[in-house]
């Protein structure tokens, strides 16, 4: 069965944004040819899954190659219908019922590449199975929380930890499953 990850960055005190969507704190850990890990990690997936928001900010700043490249299906998690865009789909269902569709799909792992309200639901309904968290080494006070209240506990296991030079840390968790839970 395929698995769903989260590979995000957030500030230390736990925000993935500052107030107005602003991402410019992530600026300080840029450095020339480091990546922490993502072309390992986007190599082994085939299906993004992120809201719109998150979809319009990566345009703005990327640009569409980062999406629709070709190589991997995308679905943008949306309350109004667009047409489908090479292979990115704009999804106005349920969000819970497409993931565990495309969990039961044979292919590579699927990414949740944001934001905020996609993720929590995904946590939810216990869908995530590996969350790799970057820590900035910077205090915001105020944005957008990764994690939101109310949320059920999740045990997670530490699968591994990397620090880098730039300040960054890196700590890639993966859920720990009850022996009567399936997959």
């Amino acid at each position: 069965m395929r698995s769903v990850s989260l590979f995000i960055a957030t500030s230390l005190d736990g925000y993935i944004a500052k107030p107005n969507d602003d991402l410019s704190f992530l600026k300080i850990v840029e450095k020339e040819g480091e990546d922490y890990g993502y072309a390992a990690f986007a190599a082994n997936i085939d299906t993004i899954i992120l809201g719109r928001k998150t979809y319009a900010y990566v345009l703005k700043e990327i640009g569409n190659s980062h999406y629709d490249n070709g190589a991997r299906d995308v679905y943008v998690i949306t309350r109004t219908e667009r047409p489908v865009a090479g292979r990115t789909r704009f999804y106005t269902g349920d969000l819970t019922e497409l993931v565990q569709r495309l969990k039961s799909e044979t292919g590579k792992n699927i990414y949740c590449d944001g934001g905020a309200e996609v993720i929590n639901e995904l946590l939810n309904n216990d869908l995530v199975d590996e969350l790799i968290v970057s820590i900035i080494p910077i205090l915001v006070g105020n944005g957008t929380r990764l994690f939101k209240d109310g949320r059920p506990e999740q045990a997670l296991e530490l699968v591994q930890t990397k620090t880098f030079e730039t300040g960054l840390v890196q700590l890639q968790y993966r859920r720990k499953r009850n022996l009567n839970q399936p997959g």
